[in-house]
């Protein structure tokens, strides 16, 4: 039975069809009516049609309002000035619930025990959680960034290679009031979640990485993550 804390989940999409139905089928399996804010930057695929194919119609009455059941509170907004924090803000700007997710659009939700992540947002500033990637059906070899997604609960860990504070917003979750009091930076092109928890930690705040929320990280030949992977 799905736990009646009710999220809000930010998901940037760009051409993003082949995956992001999963996304979204994962997040409504996982949560409890789950509050779901598109920010599309200009896909000229069939992402947009997808994502409305799980709006709930409420015109509907009887058993097709029953069977309607399984969509879900669905909104899309556009950017034409895209960055991944200018993204991120706006749609965290449209959230109206306690709690926000915030989930990449090839990603599809694993585990996620969304009552303790709420409880332990008491301690710590942000929770991210594990991945594992994978390149067209086929799991990649682990390079650099895939070693700090371990089995171990981490508080602040540290990057050796990067040589700060590591944080992915593949999947991760916060407090609404946390990302809208403290906003992404909107003028960098990569790394935002990075610069964002190492803010944080100049504040003295901590944040934890928690492998019971999980991830399946589906990579394109466009992305930069999985690049030069042997």
């Amino acid at each position: 039975m799905k736990n009646k804390l009710e999220v809000s989940v930010v998901i940037r999409t760009k051409n993003e069809e082949r995956w992001i139905g999963h996304t979204i089928q994962s997040v409504i399996d996982k949560l409890y009516k789950p509050e779901i804010i598109i920010v599309d930057d200009n896909s000229t695929d069939n992402t947009l049609q997808i994502v409305k194919s799980f709006v709930q119609d409420n015109s509907l009455s009887g058993d097709l309002k029953k069977s309607n059941e399984k969509y879900t509170n669905i909104k899309i907004t556009k950017i034409d000035d895209y960055s991944p924090g200018r993204a991120l803000n706006k749609g965290i700007r449209l959230c109206k619930k306690k709690y926000i997710m915030i989930i990449s659009a090839h990603c599809v939700l694993n585990k996620l025990s969304i009552d303790k992540h709420v409880n332990d947002l008491d301690k710590y500033v942000a929770i991210f959680g594990n991945q594992i990637p994978f390149f067209n059906g086929k799991r990649i070899t682990k390079r650099y960034i895939w070693s700090h997604f371990t089995n171990k609960k981490t508080v602040n860990m540290f990057s050796s290679f990067e040589k700060r504070y590591f944080f992915h917003n593949a999947i991760s979750i916060f407090k609404a009031n946390t990302l809208k009091n403290n906003p992404f930076s909107e003028v960098l092109t990569s790394k935002e979640d990075r610069y964002w928890i190492n803010n944080q930690i100049k504040k003295n705040k901590k944040f934890l990485y928690d492998p019971e929320m999980e991830v399946f990280h589906y990579y394109t030949p466009h992305g930069n993550t999985w690049k030069g992977i042997a």
